[in-house]
């Protein structure tokens, strides 16, 4: 997420939606790509979003209307379990 926009109003939103439990914004950093056949840099803030896997695809259209990039990082990491009141609580914040 550019640094300069409103990453908070972002995430806030995600969980006042129910479409995750949590999201966690990293501090500011400084990415370098490729884009356009060029290559770019730019100051963005790193968003960990906490959900379960059946609203993956709900999150990820969301993500998409709300997130100024034309094409915004998105990617999915699978757990293989954890603690049952943290995976009850994850489970119960998200519709």
């Amino acid at each position: 997420y550019p640094a300069d926009g409103d990453v908070d109003a972002l995430a806030r939103t995600l969980v006042d939606e129910r479409l995750a439990a949590c999201v966690n914004v990293l501090p500011p950093m400084q990415s370098i790509y490729r884009w356009n056949k060029s290559v770019e840099t730019a100051s963005e803030r790193q968003l960990l979003i906490k959900t379960r896997a059946a609203s993956v695809a709900a999150l990820e259209r969301r993500v998409r209307e709300l997130h100024p990039y034309e094409v915004p990082e998105f990617f999915v990491l699978t757990i293989e379990g954890g603690s049952p009141a943290y995976m009850a609580w994850l489970s119960d914040s998200v519709d």
